[in-house]
């Protein structure tokens, strides 16, 4: 399973009224289609908005951020457990991205990034131009570590992307939105493990932890067109730094918002169980199941076993054995990444064990540690070797 990478958002929403009205308007539409799950409805608005104005680097861009997002999406890897961990490795061997989605993102990534770098020559003194090639390169940086696995590279492409946002709050102080890029780095590189940090530090970033989470804090409060990618941001890095409270604070606040985005409801979920509370935990989880049984838009990878194996987690905890294991079998029997099932056995193991069915609980166990090794989830192997050590 991947750990935190380089920056989890792009600051993709930020559309100005240098863009034609037209295309503005389909660009802000299909943010707050994306925002709802709605993927194909947003990239039919891009798709509209580059044709009424085929120079807006804005539009391009946000083709390739849906692109990117698609490619997550249809690998199953956009939740806040995918980012969880740290960073050991310059580079992670990944499954290539589907290659339609793939050309999308960098036939358009380069265009935006060659009309911004055109922008920014005829004004150099402009917060809105430093604001826009840094975003874009962001998505760059983004895009290789999170889809690619070029971690080290990506960083020290992101080193412009991180100066530019900075030139931002140079020349406008006031301007909090562009604290979301600079804010990330400055929390990422103090996340990283020692060896990659230092790389961080030769490519010409600084860590700091506290400062990063209140500059993304800020702007999370700041009214601007990022706002809402700051808040996704706090989803997940308050969830790192076990600030359950004010991590479903935003879940909530999200879920108004964005009330066709079923997710908000698994991650809402997931950040009960690890407060550990359970029952709220089976409760949002359950509302979650429901609000996709439902919904007939397309699923992500492995999306049900998630769902499952989360809910069976939070019901083991609470005793609730039968409704937890029958739970808990749907990532053995459907399509699941390695590390849910996985852990899923490692969770079937924890019940055999608690049943006196030693010899069951071994076999989990080592399931669960094969399934880990083979899913690159180094944390569910360390638990599932240790449990196997338990059982007498």
């Amino acid at each position: 399973m991947k750990g935190l990478l380089v920056v989890v958002l792009s600051c993709w929403s930020c559309v100005t009224a240098e863009a034609n009205e037209r295309s503005r308007q389909l660009a802000l539409q299909a943010f707050d289609a994306a925002y709802n799950l709605d993927h194909r409805e947003a990239i039919a608005f891009l798709d509209q908005a580059v044709q009424a104005d085929p120079n807006d680097a804005d539009a391009h861009r946000a083709v390739a951020v849906i692109a990117w997002l698609r490619i997550g999406f249809l690998r199953g890897s956009i939740t806040v457990d995918d980012y969880l961990g740290s960073v050991s490795k310059p580079n992670i061997n990944m499954l290539p991205p589907p290659a339609d989605e793939a050309r999308r993102f960098h036939t358009h990534i380069a265009r935006a990034l060659e009309l911004a770098e055109a922008e920014l020559q005829r004004r150099p003194n402009d917060p809105d131009a430093h604001f826009r090639v840094g975003a874009i390169i962001g998505t760059q940086a983004s895009y290789g570590a999170t889809v690619e696995g070029k971690v080290l590279a990506s960083f020290r492409a992101a080193r412009r992307a991180y100066n530019e946002h900075e030139a931002v709050l140079a020349l406008d102080p006031s301007r909090k939105d562009a604290g979301l890029i600079v804010g990330t780095y400055r929390y990422v590189v103090s996340a990283l493990s020692l060896p990659i940090r230092w790389m961080a530090y030769v490519a010409g970033f600084g860590g700091d932890k506290s400062r990063g989470l209140q500059m993304i804090e800020e702007a999370a409060a700041y009214p601007s067109l990022t706002q809402t990618d700051a808040k996704f941001a706090l989803l997940l890095l308050y969830n790192r730094e076990k600030q359950f409270d004010a991590a479903m604070r935003v879940a909530v606040e999200l879920q108004k918002r964005y009330p066709k985005n079923r997710q908000l409801w698994y991650e809402a979920g997931t950040t009960l169980i690890r407060a550990g509370r359970y029952q709220q935990a089976d409760d949002m989880l359950s509302e979650g199941i429901r609000k996709r049984d439902g919904d007939r838009r397309e699923r992500m990878f492995g999306e049900d076993a998630l769902w499952h194996y989360k809910r069976g987690l939070a019901r083991a905890r609470l005793g609730r054995v039968d409704l937890a294991r029958t739970d808990l079998q749907i990532p053995l029997a459907r399509e699941a990444r390695e590390w849910v099932r996985g852990r899923a056995h490692a969770e079937l193991g924890q019940i055999a064990n608690t049943t006196g069915d030693r010899e069951q609980a071994r076999r989990e166990y080592r399931l669960a540690i094969e399934l880990a090794i083979r899913g690159n989830d180094p944390i569910g192997q360390a638990a599932a070797e240790s449990l196997l050590g338990t059982v007498r």
